[in-house]
């Protein structure tokens, strides 16, 4: 079989391949702890599963229209109004099955071959992907520990060239925690509007925040025309299985974001289409005592990996991974997840899996039990021990 050259542009989310590895070694009788995969450990909200059940027996089981039900969307448009100040309408939405549909579609829309985006590194690989898939140039912005993983505005504007078109932003970050602050993106702003930069806004882990509150880029002046939110239900709602996102952004460009919806997958299903309006209509305790949760696995995790010989941590301020520093141990990253991995049955994630600056770091996810990642943390601790000892 001949593939088509743009298949060896196409790259892939490592988390998945780790699972895999996990799973086989559990087949073989291994206890294996799971700090790999992105997706929160919380069932979905038991209103929500209803909602869900109720749709399946009142026949929402048929097609949809392509860029999501109007009372969905209209509910988006209200929240993402209450939540960031904007004042968007169902217009301005379309629904996808997932967020990375949004990802896909907007970098097949706005980038020509020879044009420019810069994206965030470390950062979510399905980024580059789609930009060298798009046959685009992907620019990587340094994402460094020493600003907290934010990004450094004047390198990011020694990166914009006449060729640049699309800025990627990521706050709360996956793979670091890192937050931007107002000022930040006010001045990131200030680039796109004087560039005429596009930017997509990943905001997927806006409701997973510790301290402060949650600022969008698309509120500040002349960005609304130039931005997309994308955002969704699988962090905040425990929905990751549901695959249920959406992107808020101009209303000409959601007209074509729901012409590639036509083209692919038609629509996103209806019957979970009815529980998004009841996850973001129904209570929100769910949602908050997770987060609460989260915060309290957050604190064990960066004082325990403080105490590893060879490791240190910064305390992120948003989703649900810490990103610490390993080169105190002396192996390259993979390396060392790997011996993880194979030795102590923990499964984590090499920095590098979300760019070349990701190396000296893992990605390690506490969507998991106090109990297990307490075991996790004792492994890693054994595990940085023998290899500094070597």
């Amino acid at each position: 079989m001949r593939l088509a050259t743009r298949m060896q542009r196409l790259g892939t989310e490592t988390a998945f391949e780790v699972l895999v590895r996990a799973r086989a070694l559990e087949a073989q009788g291994r206890d294996v702890i799971h700090l790999e995969i992105g997706e929160p450990d919380f069932d979905t909200p038991g209103n929500v599963c209803d909602a869900g059940i109720t749709a399946i027996r009142d026949g929402w089981t048929h097609y949809g229209p392509a860029s999501g039900q109007p009372d969905l969307r209209q509910t988006i448009a209200e929240y993402i109004n209450r939540s960031r100040g904007t004042s968007y309408s169902a217009a301005n939405v379309v629904v996808t099955p997932g967020g990375k549909p949004i990802m896909f579609f907007l970098i097949l829309a706005l980038l020509e071959e020879g044009d420019d985006a810069i994206f965030p590194d470390p950062g979510f690989p399905i980024y580059r992907s789609m930009i060298d898939f798009a046959g685009a140039r992907a620019v990587p912005l340094p994402i460094r520990e020493e600003l907290d993983f934010r990004l450094d505005v004047d390198e990011l504007a020694s990166l914009i060239t006449p060729q640049t078109r699309f800025l990627i932003i990521n706050s709360p970050a996956n793979p670091t925690g890192g937050v931007l602050t107002h000022a930040d993106l006010e001045a990131i702003a200030g680039l796109a509007v004087e560039h005429d930069l596009f930017v997509l806004a990943d905001e997927i882990y806006s409701e997973i925040i510790y301290e402060g509150e949650h600022h969008s880029i698309a509120t500040f002046p002349g960005m609304v025309e130039r931005t997309a939110i994308l955002d969704g239900f699988s962090k905040t709602y425990a929905m990751t299985g549901w695959r249920l996102g959406y992107g808020v952004m101009p209303e000409a460009l959601a007209e074509q974001v729901s012409r590639l919806m036509v083209n692919s997958v038609s629509c996103t299903a209806s019957l979970v289409q009815r529980a998004g309006i009841e996850a973001l209509t129904g209570p929100q305790d769910t949602v908050r005592d997770m987060v609460s949760a989260f915060r309290t696995r957050r604190d064990l995790m960066v004082e325990s990996l403080n105490k590893i010989p060879g490791i240190s941590c910064r305390e992120p301020a948003g989703a649900f991974y810490v990103f610490p520093n390993i080169t105190g141990i002396g192996m390259p990253s993979k390396e060392f997840a790997d011996r993880l991995l194979d030795e102590f049955g923990v499964a984590a994630l090499s920095g590098t899996s979300f760019g070349e600056q990701g190396e000296g770091y893992l990605r390690l996810s506490y969507a998991n039990s106090e109990q297990n990642l307490a075991r996790a943390l004792d492994r890693i601790d054994a595990a940085a021990r023998q290899t500094v000892a070597v």
